[in-house]
């Protein structure tokens, strides 16, 4: 299965609709996630038109509380692999251990989708992947440009494959991952 990641795309501060990038980008998945700041439902209802969508409410998403692809956080099994989205998973200075409880309640994920920093990163930690595909308009928190979407392959049995992509074709500062690389191979 292969899910497509987004997350803090921001319109219409961003720009009237996603770059028409991000959307091709997300062609031919399975599944999409968006990791909250969406602030306009139009934009779920482009992306559904890809792959059924699943949304985390962002800090400037209340108004698409009625919306059902929005939940403050959702669990999601994916071939196996239980996933949980949500906007802000932080300060991920702390424990692993204090993390896990404060946001789910001591519930371990084997995948956590997040985003609000607008800053990109993918790591595993104590055998859960970590996932923040940054921002795919507002990359850094910066002037609306080109950002990252993010890809999670999933199969059965297997260790996720995790990828971060830089939609500008600059350099992913050695971001991006493979299920070979996180197992050490």
């Amino acid at each position: 299965m292969r899910i497509g990641l987004l997350s803090d795309t921001h319109l219409p501060e961003a720009g009237p609709d996603l770059p028409p990038e991000v959307y091709e980008a997300l062609r031919g998945c399975d599944a999409i996630l968006h990791g909250g700041d969406i602030t306009m439902g139009k934009v779920l209802d482009r992306l559904e038109e890809i792959a059924p969508v699943y949304a985390a409410m962002g800090n400037h998403d209340e108004h698409l509380a009625a919306d059902p692809r929005v939940e403050a956080l959702h669990w999601l099994t994916f071939e196996g692999h239980e996933v949980a989205l949500l906007h802000r998973f932080e300060p991920l200075e702390w424990s692993m251990e204090r993390l896990l409880e404060r946001f789910f309640g001591g519930r371990r994920p084997g995948v956590v989708v997040f985003g609000d920093s607008h800053f990109e990163s993918v790591e595993e930690r104590e055998g859960v992947l970590l996932f923040n595909v940054g921002s795919a308009t507002l990359p850094r928190n910066l002037s609306p440009r080109l950002g990252h979407v993010g890809f999670l392959t999933l199969e059965a049995g297997r260790p996720p494959v995790a990828e971060l992509v830089d939609l500008s074709g600059g350099a992913n500062d050695g971001l991006m991952r493979t299920g070979a690389e996180r197992r050490g191979g």
